[in-house]
């Protein structure tokens, strides 16, 4: 290999799934030693570059180079043996083994008989992860009982263990905020002192500007542009990715509704005697309820409590004023309570990946369309068809398999299935993870649509400037419970982080915060 060659070069490559062009005659490359962007709406190219760089897929025209050389990836080994390796967005672990049988998969160390030397391979893993600052991840636990965030960590790890020359990041941060992403600010600057190149796919400028060197768009399957990253403004970037200007990222705030009546949503002192110690919060009809706070800190146990798949060991849930008891997630979605998760990964919790749009739809009210035992097909599409039109999917989504969509039509099904619903609150558990910035824009539109006429959102982001601009309050939790409460003109970046770090309301005074503690947040609607 030449070092003094691009790292990558991709000249005119075509990819093809039947009548759906996904790479039309792209072309760009990629400086060693360099952190370089790509970036694009979903449905852009990026994923199917992704894959012929890691070796999944071929393309059907075109060349790649890889330090000069000219390399044909007929499968992961072969990426492997040119020093390419993947973290991928959807991540490739197997739930059901530990830590360690995933990072060694499938290069675990063996003795001369062919068995796994288990002390070995755990010491590795231990070694590897500590030097990384991951000390506090068990070798020996399995991976279905971690979070989200901390698979996201392992699936970059185990990348990094294979010492790569080239290292590929797809959408690394989607499940990362606060200290996790300086966690990997820190670790892709150590990896670019060392001379590796690093590809890093993303939908969020403030870490393409923090991180990167370089980028370069593809929109439809082709390569827009490459530019030096200080060279370029954020409205020159969204142009480029989706072929327009967007006048206002997010849509304009009404004025708070006065606090009359009962809370459509509300929490009182909600333990779950895990993550959620003492929990209290209130949401009004019309409003979006935003909620911070760093990983792990209660906030995935308060949704699940709330849609009824968490139980409480003490504190009470209330509707329209009026305490409930929810012992599953049927009961949350009940007509008279109205209740609705979008959880935070819609491929495993949300949707049904081999079913059509149609079915992921209808499934939460198909009693809605049967009649002594069947289903009338045709009122079935009708109503599914006019939510389809409503959060802007293709008609094909009604007898398409879902999988085939990109990640962000997918989110909009997995939200419009609720609409479906007729749901009057909306859980959202960082609902714009992994979208690209036009579906963005559409989901807040959504979102702000919804409370406006009415709905109620309860919802985290891990993207503090969503809870800024898209939230009439935003809450945040420390130690599993809502620690402050920031309104209107309160609502800054930094006074949410103050408060996820653990700032007192003494030293908010100081810093000029204008805010309530969590006791009076609990009753209050603004």
């Amino acid at each position: 290999m030449d070092a003094t060659q691009p790292a990558i070069s991709i000249r005119n490559a075509r990819k093809a799934f039947g009548a759906t062009v996904a790479l039309d005659d792209a072309s760009f490359d990629v400086t060693a030693g360099t952190v370089h962007a790509l970036l694009g709406e979903n449905g852009a190219g990026k994923s199917t570059m992704v894959k012929m760089l890691s070796g999944l897929l071929h393309p059907d025209s075109g060349e790649i180079r890889v330090f000069g050389q000219g390399c044909h990836l007929s499968n992961s080994r072969d990426a492997h043996r040119l020093g390419i390796q993947t973290a991928f967005q959807e991540m490739t672990q197997v739930r059901d083994l530990t830590v360690t049988q995933n990072m060694l998969l499938p290069y675990e160390p063996t003795s001369w008989w062919g068995s796994v030397r288990r002390r070995a391979a755990e010491e590795t893993v231990k070694s590897h992860l500590e030097s990384l600052g991951l000390g506090e991840i068990d070798p020996r636990a399995e991976v279905r009982d971690l979070d989200l965030p901390l698979r996201q960590k392992i699936e970059i790890a185990r990348a990094i263990l294979r010492r790569p020359r080239i290292l590929l990041l797809d959408e690394p941060t989607s499940t990362l905020s606060g200290r996790d992403i300086d966690w990997l600010g820190d670790l892709i600057a150590k990896l670019k002192a060392n001379g590796t190149t690093v590809v890093f796919i993303s939908h969020r400028m403030p870490e393409v500007r923090r991180f990167c060197d370089v980028l370069t768009v593809l929109r439809n399957g082709k390569d827009i542009g490459t530019s030096r990253v200080d060279a370029i403004s954020d409205d020159e970037v969204i142009k480029m990715i989706i072929g327009r200007s967007l006048a206002a990222t997010f849509p304009p705030r009404k004025p708070p509704r006065p606090a009359t009546g009962a809370p459509a949503l509300a929490g009182r002192h909600l333990c779950t005697g895990g993550r959620l110690a003492d929990a209290s919060f209130a949401l009004a009809p019309g409003e979006v309820l935003g909620i911070a706070g760093l990983q792990g800190m209660g906030q995935l146990e308060l949704f699940l409590a709330c849609f009824g798949m968490t139980r409480l060991q003490s504190g009470s849930i209330e509707v329209d004023g009026k305490p409930i008891l929810l012992a599953s997630p049927r009961d949350a979605v009940r007509a008279n309570i109205g209740i609705s998760l979008v959880p935070e990964d819609r491929k495993t919790e949300a949707l049904f990946l081999k079913l059509d749009g149609l079915r992921n739809m209808s499934l939460p009210v198909i009693d809605r369309f049967t009649r002594f035992g069947f289903i009338d097909k045709a009122a079935e599409r009708e109503a599914v068809g006019r939510v389809l039109d409503r959060v802007q999917v293709q008609p094909r989504a009604l007898y398409t398999r879902i999988s085939a969509f990109s990640g962000g039509n997918q989110q909009k099904m997995a939200i419009g299935k609720w609409l479906l619903a007729e749901s009057r609150t909306l859980l959202m558990y960082d609902p714009t993870r992994g979208v690209d910035v036009g579906t963005k824009h559409e989901l807040y539109m959504l979102i702000r649509d919804f409370a406006d006429a009415g709905g109620a959102v309860l919802f985290y982001s891990t993207e503090i400037a969503e809870l800024v601009n898209l939230c009439d309050r935003v809450l945040v939790m420390y130690g599993g419970r809502v620690v402050r409460e920031l309104s209107n003109s309160a609502i800054s970046e930094e006074r949410i982080m103050r408060a996820a770090l653990g700032e007192t309301h003494d030293e908010a005074a100081k810093n000029g915060a204008v805010a309530r503690p969590a006791t009076v947040a609990a009753g209050s609607m603004h």
